[in-house]
Parts: structure tokens; C-alpha cells; sequence
């Protein structure tokens, strides 16, 4: 398997409602292909489809037996998998890696840390 054969996505430049299906597609038929791992570091513009993405690709590499990783989210992005609770879903096995810690809530000031 030759890496020009196979896409790792990294001409996709955004995941959001308006080529949500294409998108998904690709990946899908990218994982049939034995694609394992895919690079979104030229993806500049997501919405909140773009986590339903991520989730049916990575359903699809556990169905196909394969640990798909995903590199080089935009931070956009991963706040999206954090938001909704399924950055572990998006990222099994790497959870540390991407950081999948839950975004404090907006009303919270990040400097105050009550203990009790």
C-alpha cells in the first residue's frame, strides 16, 4: 500500500453541513481502503455536523476491525467533540493526546477554583 493510493483526507479543507456527505463518503471509502489514519490540518471550517462525521468514520474503522486516528484537528473542531461529550468516541486510544478534558462551562470565571 503506497501512500499516494491512499487518502488520508488532507486536501479536505472544511467539514460542515455543506459537504458533510461527501466528506463522510470519502472517509468511508478511505477506511475501506485500509486508511488507518487521517491528517485535518487543512480543515479551516467546521460545524456541528462535522462531529457526526468523525463519529461515523470511527464507527466505521471499529466495524472494518481498524483503530482509526485523527490528526491535526483545528481547535474548533475538538471543542466540538468536547462540547457534546464524544471527544473519547472520536479519539479512542487517544484521548491524553488530544486532551479530552470537558470544556469548563462559559459561566464559570477559569479563575475561580473553589474546593470543597
Amino acid at each position: 500500500m503506497t501512500a499516494e493510493s491512499t487518502d488520508n483526507l488532507q486536501s479536505l479543507t472544511s467539514l460542515t453541513v455543506l459537504n458533510a456527505t461527501a466528506a463522510q463518503e470519502r472517509g468511508l471509502a478511505a477506511i475501506k481502503a485500509g486508511q488507518q489514519a487521517f491528517d485535518l490540518s487543512n480543515v479551516t471550517s467546521v460545524d456541528s455536523v462535522a462531529v457526526s462525521v468523525l463519529l461515523s468514520w470511527q464507527r466505521a474503522a471499529r466495524e472494518a476491525g481498524v483503530q482509526l486516528m485523527l490528526h491535526n484537528l483545528p481547535a474548533s473542531l475538538k471543542n466540538l467533540t468536547k462540547l457534546y461529550g464524544v471527544c473519547g468516541l472520536v479519539f479512542p486510544g487517544q484521548e491524553e493526546e488530544q486532551d479530552c478534558t470537558p470544556v469548563a462551562p462559559a459561566a464559570a470565571p477559569a479563575d475561580q477554583h473553589h474546593h470543597h
